[in-house]
């Protein structure tokens, strides 16, 4: 069987050369046991992994026996998102700022469905969308910015009060580069009642 790594590379190839295809049985690569195995050395690389969250899960608990049990909870669609653990950091202004803090098992099947995702969607974003994205971020942006807007002596920086809400229409739904989309929303309206 061709690592699914490999798939995912030839998916992002294929997104890049052909910007409107739609693709199909995405939902298929996360009921491989490979890609749990990245998705693990990702997280467990991250000084969080060994933070909990509601329970007592955490990347120390990783064997193919849990991995097995995702899939198969995945498969047969009682995967359930266990609620975040809510605390909170210290903000530069002084205020708190709310961080949920999901289970590893979660992490886990977040960072799959990351890597799917970005195989298909990284090769068509903006070049200027600096968010969350593979070797770009506020520095990349500031540079950007400094290269364009060469006059530029002041910018001001804000944050969306209360709780930032990412969602899906019904009409972005339909635009979803995949023919398992029902699948993948799925998951993400699980993770949203949590």
């Amino acid at each position: 069987m061709q690592p699914t790594i490999e798939i995912l590379g030839k998916i992002n190839q294929n997104s890049n050369k052909n910007k409107d295809e739609v693709f199909t049985r995405l939902y298929r690569y996360l009921l491989r046991t490979d890609i749990y195995y990245v998705a693990y050395k990702n997280l467990y690389a991250n000084s969080g992994a060994a933070t909990k969250g509601i329970d007592e899960d955490t990347a120390d608990g990783f064997s193919e026996s849990k991995v097995n049990m995702i899939i198969q909870s995945l498969a047969d669609g009682s995967y359930q998102p266990k609620p975040v653990r809510r605390t909170y950091i210290a903000k530069t202004n002084g205020k708190l700022r709310p961080l949920g803090i999901p289970t590893f098992t979660d992490k886990l099947v977040q960072e799959v469905l990351r890597m799917i995702l970005e195989a298909v969607y990284e090769p068509v974003f903006s070049v200027r969308s600096h968010g969350f994205r593979p070797n770009k971020g506020c520095h990349t942006a500031l540079k950007e910015i400094k290269h364009w807007f060469p006059g530029t002596k002041w910018f001001i920086e804000g944050d969306i009060k209360g709780r930032l809400r990412f969602f899906i229409s019904d009409n972005e739904l339909e635009k979803f580069r995949s023919s398992d989309r029902h699948k993948i929303y799925y998951l993400y309206k699980q993770a949203d009642l949590h």
